[in-house]
């Protein structure tokens, strides 16, 4: 007998809260991890997992990069993304370990382009004034 395919993810499974929880779970990253990876506070990941609220645009861009999933997969489940749980190979300590550091400078660029943002607009303030 064959059994139906089953996509986990899919967007009418899953809600984006579902897919973050699920890539997060995947890593086997808990909440509290990513939340200090993304520089907010626990209240947010938790609240982004249970659907009550959305990520701006900048921590979406590091949050994708953190789980390693794509912008689009987490919004709306196409693109890259993870397999269900009952279709994930077990990864290796060494890949687990090369993923991470990966995620941990995906993470240091998006929260370095933030503060070049936050400074390249003091600099526009401060040069308008100058004038």
């Amino acid at each position: 007998m064959n059994t139906p395919v089953v996509d986990w993810y899919s967007d009418e499974i899953s809600t984006f809260g579902d897919r973050v929880a699920g890539a997060r779970e995947a890593l086997g990253m808990s909440q509290d991890d990513l939340s200090k990876r993304l520089g907010v506070k626990l209240k947010t990941i938790r609240a982004w997992e249970n659907d009550l609220a959305e990520p701006r645009s900048n921590k979406l861009v590091a949050l994708a990069g953190l789980l390693n999933v794509s912008i689009t997969w987490l919004l709306n489940s196409e693109g890259d993304g993870i397999n269900g749980p009952d279709e994930q190979p077990p990864l290796s300590p060494d890949v687990n370990d090369l993923l991470t550091e990966i995620r941990d400078l995906k993470s240091q660029i998006a929260q370095t382009g933030d503060r070049l943002g936050r400074v390249e607009k003091r600099l526009r303030t401060t040069l308008k004034s100058e004038q």
